[in-house]
């Protein structure tokens, strides 16, 4: 039987390079892949690419020619017209319907618990599946709920509000007042005068208590409620002082009160809006305030994070201060020696009238005058509440405030009944953080007024819905130097603050100029209105009595 026959097979040898030849027309059009003698073959076949790679052999058996992953796709050329593809992927949310927590927790309880695509979820038979479906979608809304209220309580989610709240000017704006000035807080910051020498003191008026020191031990287990205490304090502007008008003729070329010098040292820590009136006249500047001023109020909660709403409720940002108000009356004569002798200064009260006298509050006026150079001499009326015996016997001259709380859950998120008496750091940290304009205003009045001491009360609501009554639950000391230092409060950049707006308004000619805090951004604005701006119509029958009628 003749052997099989063999043929052997055609090979080609490229003698010029590695790869098939140019003759090779049986592998015409066919995809190939480059690569180089000197790779290593470990692989058969790569499926899965870069995607499941090994990443220990990642570089082992890569080729110098790259993947090529492209050049082996399927391209399908006939009609596609019966071809379907099924996506399932997600789609991505724009930012503009991305929801809150909340919103999506609602969102995945409302969907059907086959998934996004109704086709693919078994269908629900009968009556008794769907009621039973949509009854386990309503206990879990309501689940959902009640765990959204135990987080936020009674308010709105506050992600859900993040827009800037629009406030109001301090004083409404008239078409014929012109913008002559505006300077932002940044600017303010930069200005310094630390040349102040000590002030001289020109007069004292008044009388004061002594302090009781009993208050010093009230903790919040020997609680003391605040009581109402009907006495009188006058707040005079500056023009009505008849002692200021007194001195205006032979002493200074400036004059304010302490409360409308504070609140410019203090301004860049402001973030409510608020106004004072400066008269030009001659070489004399005049700081005062308008009737309806918001000066003598205390604002709650104005530099926290979430301040009171503007939304006329109890809790509004309004109340809130005309309840402080309240306290700090009541409590600055309660907690004193009342109906004892009292220490009395040469001078009387000079607002109080005779028929007055059985109501007058504990409160001494103190006249100082300090020198800002350039032949500048500014008058400062300044305020003590009380006197108490030092530890050497010495009389030392005190200014009492109070610290209000009136919802833990929203204030600091500290509960002062729990946590006064052991940490009492971190609720005073708290309060420097939520009310740092109104400490810093406090703090320079008593620097101001070179008292001995500042004692901060602790007064709480004897009940968060009732904003009537109240409760002391303890005190607290500080030097007033020493709670500036550790309140990061600068004197002589309040100093530096003062002398620029003095040097800006004696440049300006003669009449009435607005300083304004503009209501949403960290500036002062300077407007210059007319000489009958503010003026009451009963204050036109004193106009011979003004100091500033008689300018010689």
């Amino acid at each position: 039987m003749p052997g099989a026959h063999f043929e052997a097979p055609l090979v080609v040898d490229n003698r010029d390079g590695w790869g098939p030849t140019d003759d090779t027309f049986q592998y015409k059009d066919m995809p190939y892949q480059p690569y180089s003698k000197s790779d290593q073959l470990g692989k058969v076949a790569d499926w899965t690419g870069t995607v499941y790679g090994d990443k220990r052999n990642n570089n082992r058996y890569r080729s110098q020619y790259g993947v090529g992953v492209g050049m082996y796709q399927y391209i399908h050329e006939d009609d596609e017209n019966t071809f379907q593809l099924v996506d399932s992927t997600r789609l991505p949310k724009p930012a503009y319907q991305k929801r809150s927590r909340f919103q999506q927790n609602r969102f995945r309880q409302q969907q059907p618990q086959g998934g996004r695509f109704p086709t693919m979820q078994k269908n629900l038979t009968g009556p008794q599946k769907k009621s039973k479906t949509m009854k386990n979608l309503e206990m879990d809304q309501m689940r959902q709920m009640r765990k959204w209220q135990k987080q936020y309580g009674n308010r709105a989610d506050p992600r859900l509000h993040q827009q800037a709240k629009q406030r109001e000017p301090s004083v409404r704006i008239r078409e014929d007042w012109q913008v002559i000035e505006e300077i932002p807080f940044a600017t303010l910051t930069k200005f310094s005068l630390p040349s102040i020498n000590e002030p001289e003191e020109l007069s004292v008026w008044g009388s004061l208590e002594y302090y009781d020191k009993r208050y010093d031990r009230i903790t919040t287990k020997t609680e003391k409620k605040l009581a109402m205490v009907n006495r009188l304090i006058h707040r005079i502007t500056t023009t009505k002082d008849p002692v200021i008008r007194q001195i205006c003729k032979t002493h200074g070329n400036v004059f304010a009160t302490d409360v409308i010098i504070s609140t410019l040292m203090c301004c860049t820590r402001s973030v409510y809006p608020w106004d004072i009136v400066v008269d030009k006249l001659g070489s004399r500047l005049f700081f005062d305030k308008r009737e309806e001023s918001t000066l003598d109020l205390l604002t709650v909660n104005e530099t926290a994070n979430e301040p009171p709403p503007e939304d006329g409720t109890m809790d509004s940002a309004k109340n809130l201060e005309l309840e402080a108000v309240f306290i700090n009356h009541t409590f600055a004569q309660q907690v004193l020696r009342m109906n004892e002798e009292r220490y009395k200064f040469p001078n009387p009260n000079p607002f109080i009238q005779p028929d007055e006298e059985s109501e007058e509050a504990s409160v001494a006026y103190r006249y100082r005058s300090w020198d800002l150079g350039n032949n500048l001499k500014i008058v400062i009326r300044c305020e003590q509440d009380c006197v108490q015996i030092g530890p050497n016997g010495e009389e030392q001259f005190v200014n009492i405030k109070a610290l209000n709380e009136w919802n833990p859950k929203v204030g600091s998120g500290l509960d002062w009944r729990t946590k006064l008496d052991m940490q009492r750091g971190a609720v005073l940290a708290a309060e420097l953080r939520n009310n740092g304009f109104k400490l810093a205003k406090w703090t320079t009045c008593a620097i101001l007024a070179g008292s001995d001491q500042m004692k901060f009360g602790y007064v709480s609501r004897q009940n968060f819905k009732d904003a009537s009554r109240h409760t002391i639950l303890g005190m607290q000391n500080f030097k007033p130097q020493e709670f500036a230092t550790q309140m990061a409060l600068n004197m002589d950049n309040g100093w530096g603050i003062v002398r620029v707006l003095v040097d800006f308004f004696m440049n300006k000619p003669d009449g009435r100029y607005l300083i304004t805090k503009d209501p949403m951004k960290p500036t002062l604005r300077i407007y210059s209105v007319p000489d009958s701006s503010f003026d009451s119509e009963d204050e036109s029958s004193d106009d011979e009595n003004d100091p500033q009628q008689n300018e010689n």
